[in-house]
C-alpha cells in the first residue's frame, strides 16, 4: 500500500486539480513535508487521509486504491466480459449498467474514474451521456472510451466533440481496450498472465 504520495497523485485521488492539491500545502491546510534539496512536494497517506475527512472528501479512492470503472452496454455477454477481465487485474472497483439512463444516474453516484461506454443503447445514445458527463464541472477528470460497431468518421469526430477521450470498434480485443484504459488512467499497462 502506498504510504506517500506526489501532489499529482493526491489531486487525482481527491478528484481536484493538482493547483488547489499545491495551494492547500502551502497554506498549511494540507500537511506534508518537500523532497531535501528539490522543491517536490510528499504528502503522507495519514496526513491525505486527514485532510480528504476534514474537507467532505470521499476516502474510498484513497482507501481501496482503487480505480473506479463503469461499464455501459446492453450487451450483457460483453459486459460480463469486461466486468470480470478488469476485476482480475485486481486494480479496479467495478459497476456496470445497461442503459443510458442508468449510466447517468451510476456517474453521478459511482463518480467513476473512466466509462466505457455503448454507443448504441436502447434508450439515451452514448453521446447525450458524453454530454451529460462533460457538462458537469465536477466530472472533468471522468474519462470516457466509446466503444460501436459503427465507425463513420464523422460520428467517431461528433463522439470526440461530445466529450469522448477515445473511441474503440467493435468488435475489439479486451487486452487492447484494458491497455488503452491504463494509458488515460496513467496507470502502469496490465501485466501479461
Amino acid at each position: 500500500m502506498k504510504t506517500v504520495f506526489t501532489t499529482g497523485e493526491a489531486a487525482k485521488i481527491c478528484k481536484v486539480s493538482q493547483q488547489t492539491i499545491i495551494r492547500c500545502f502551502d497554506s498549511g491546510q494540507l500537511k506534508g513535508f518537500r523532497v531535501p534539496g528539490s522543491r517536490f512536494r510528499r504528502i503522507p497517506r495519514d496526513q491525505l487521509y486527514s485532510f480528504m475527512r476534514d474537507n467532505g472528501i470521499p476516502t474510498d479512492a484513497l482507501d481501496s486504491g482503487r480505480r473506479k470503472l463503469l461499464v455501459v452496454d446492453d450487451d450483457v455477454d460483453l459486459v460480463d466480459l469486461l466486468v470480470d477481465h478488469f476485476e482480475r487485474d485486481g486494480r479496479f472497483d467495478v459497476r456496470s449498467v445497461n442503459n443510458g439512463f442508468g449510466a447517468g444516474m451510476m456517474i453521478k453516484e459511482f463518480r467513476p474514474d473512466l466509462v466505457v461506454l455503448d454507443v448504441m443503447l436502447p434508450d439515451i445514445n452514448g453521446m447525450e451521456v458524453c454530454q451529460l458527463v462533460r457538462s458537469d464541472k465536477s466530472m472533468d477528470d471522468v474519462r470516457i472510451i466509446c466503444i460501436s460497431g459503427m465507425v463513420e468518421e464523422d460520428r467517431i469526430q461528433k463522439l470526440r466533440g461530445a466529450g469522448a477521450d477515445d473511441f474503440m470498434k467493435k468488435p475489439f480485443d479486451v487486452d487492447t481496450l484494458m491497455s488503452r484504459v491504463c494509458q488515460l488512467l496513467d496507470m502502469e499497462p496490465a501485466s501479461a498472465g
